[in-house]
């Protein structure tokens, strides 16, 4: 799908492509490909980049048009084996184009122009929307951590109730979202210095933009860390405690399996046919069942007191 939007105070959708519009595409159909490859004159090598999903945030030069690959947070099917995860997002820029392409439909995109509306932002040219952009997807890193993070706590309740092998493999599932977000925003954050020191963004955009990308970088970086390291903390914790329980069951059914033993060994001492002079006895087998309680008990009472039980 294709959208042109143009800036006025804020972004507004216009018909058509105009000189100094922003093109965003996603989900790209063939007819959309063939716009920016004849159309706006797009290399193709830029295009395939965009189209390979583990491209790397990275920024690239050919024919006086740039290519800056960012990483930003998706929000994968419920039915997919991890909850979020990241896709690249191209830019393309050459004088009077700006073309953003993402193989994805994302929420950030539209939420960005909700945002510039509502703000009434106006973007003076091509590096300051860059940079907003980069600035919206570390918000948005920060507001998936965020349902990340209920959805954690929520396992740990539950686990806090019975430990199923279901609520291990959602921490799990947490920790491979967690894995892509932090490769992501490392990358992201690469990225960002590299252009502010290389290309001299200073000149394009003021500083309290830049210092606002980088402390939004900073704070999604550190708070995947953080709430990666209390995913594996819990992961480890719970695992030590199945193992745990698993040992204690082990120990409770030896405990068992001793004390039973005894009665059936003095069962199979009487039981031969062999003198045990009892044989004339007429309360023999009371007095063998009551020897055989009162040594179980008492067996039972020892390994209860060693914690046995």
């Amino acid at each position: 799908m294709i959208t042109f939007y143009i800036n006025t105070t804020g972004f507004e959708v216009t018909d058509k492509w105009e000189s100094g519009c922003w093109t965003s595409i996603e989900c790209p159909t063939v007819e959309e490909h063939n716009f920016l490859l004849s159309g706006l004159g797009v290399p193709e090598s830029f295009l395939s980049d965009i189209d390979d999903n583990d491209e790397r945030p990275r920024r690239e030069e050919e024919d006086g048009w740039q290519l800056i690959v960012l990483r930003v947070p998706y929000r994968k099917d419920p039915q997919s084996r991890i909850d979020y995860s990241t896709v690249p997002l191209g830019i393309i820029l050459k004088d009077d184009i700006f073309v953003t392409i993402c193989n994805n439909k994302l929420d950030i995109l539209d939420d960005f122009v909700v945002y510039s509306i509502r703000k009434q932002i106006t973007i003076a040219n091509h590096y300051e929307l860059v940079m907003r952009l980069m600035l919206s997807t570390s918000v948005w890193f920060l507001k998936y951590l965020k349902h990340i993070n209920i959805h954690m706590m929520k396992v740990q309740n539950e686990l806090q109730q019975t430990v199923r092998n279901k609520e291990i493999v959602e921490l799990l599932r947490i920790e491979n979202s967690l894995v892509y977000f932090i490769t992501s925003l490392k990358g992201n954050d690469v990225l960002f210095y590299r252009m502010v020191h290389t290309k001299n963004i200073r000149d394009y955009c003021d500083d309290e933009l830049i210092e606002d990308v980088e402390i939004e970088l900073k704070q999604a970086e550190e708070t995947t860390n953080i709430y990666r390291n209390i995913n594996h903390s819990l992961s480890n914790s719970y695992s030590s405690l199945i193992s745990n329980n698993i040992n204690s069951t082990m120990k409770q059914l030896t405990s068992i399996t001793i004390i039973l033993m005894l009665p059936t060994l003095i069962a199979s001492l009487f039981g031969m046919n062999v003198t045990n002079y009892m044989e004339d006895t007429p309360f023999a087998i009371l007095y063998i069942i009551g020897a055989s309680v009162v040594l179980s008990l008492l067996l039972y009472l020892f390994m209860k007191k060693r914690d046995f039980f």
